[in-house]
């Protein structure tokens, strides 16, 4: 079984969504749907969602240069995903709900 969410997104511009807009971000396999994200969100966190958006980043060109030369490459292609939840529901990711 492949893993669908991969890890949350945890930044001060998402820390500001998911507070007033109660949206959170995730990166997610690149395959993955919209369908199978929020199923997998609502299974693993217990929430009921809304709506999904996704966008996909291209993986930058990198180069090193060592002694024995050039090498070029690039980074991995990255899928973020923008989960919207019920007014009612919340993801406490560090725990600090009592």
């Amino acid at each position: 079984m492949k893993s669908i969410l991969i890890r949350p997104l945890i930044t001060e511009k998402n820390t500001s969504l998911s507070e007033n807009l109660n949206k959170y971000a995730f990166e997610v396999s690149k395959d993955s749907n919209k369908i199978e994200i929020a199923n997998a969100v609502e299974k693993r966190f217990k929430v009921r969602v809304l709506g999904v958006t996704t966008s996909v980043a291209k993986g930058k060109a990198k180069s090193q240069f060592t002694k024995k030369g050039r090498f070029e490459g690039f980074r991995a292609d990255r899928k973020k995903a923008i989960v919207t939840l019920h007014k009612d529901d919340k993801i406490d990711f560090f725990g600090t709900e009592a």
